[in-house]
């Protein structure tokens, strides 16, 4: 493809739409990987079995909690950069029970996680360090989650616009993605 995002070629990716929609149309997809790549929202979003540990021992410092509770509110205070699935929780809640670090109470079908004397003692000597969702940079100003969902958004009309759009709607658009780009570069331009 000629004219890489890197090189600030937005344009070229789009060129040819309306001519000849096979050609167009792979050029489009090309540009869209390249785009999500640039993108990709698992850097920064996949944290280690330790940082799962850490994070349901802070949250349940504060107060019981059931697991869908717990992912929630790790997405939350990460700014919805990191979200840790279903199993990594469950399986934490899981082993820390077995440690003796938390006890579970069943209520409606659902059982809420407290922590024990012991889980304290080792939350509150935890607590020193800085919650896993902050000691990553996640946190705070939603930089690791709000780029990728608006880079990933934009390439989504693009394709649409390419899909569906008239040659002239697409020629619009190549221009719209062009004066974005160079807005975005004269962001970092500033001082």
């Amino acid at each position: 493809m000629s004219g890489s995002f890197a090189d600030g070629g937005f344009g070229d990716a789009f060129r040819g739409f309306g001519q000849s929609a096979g050609r167009a149309g792979a050029g489009m997809w090309e540009a869209m990987e390249h785009l999500r790549s640039a993108f990709d929202q698992r850097v920064g979003s996949r944290m280690g079995r330790g940082d799962v540990r850490a994070a349901v021992l802070a949250l349940l410092t504060e107060r019981p909690m059931h697991g869908y509770q717990i992912i929630h509110e790790i997405a939350d205070r990460s700014g919805g950069a990191w979200k840790p699935s279903a199993g990594s929780v469950y399986q934490t809640l899981q082993l820390l029970a077995d440690e003796g670090l938390i006890e579970a109470e069943e209520a409606g079908g659902r059982k809420t996680y407290s922590l024990t004397d012991a889980g304290r003692t080792e939350a509150e000597a935890a607590a020193e360090a800085t919650a896993p969702w902050e000691a990553t940079g996640l946190g705070g100003s939603g930089r690791a989650s709000a780029m990728p969902k608006a880079g990933v958004e934009l390439a989504q009309a693009a394709a649409q616009v390419a899909r569906s759009g008239t040659a002239e709607q697409v020629q619009e658009a190549v221009a719209v993605l062009d004066e974005a780009r160079r807005r975005l570069y004269a962001i970092l331009a500033q001082d």
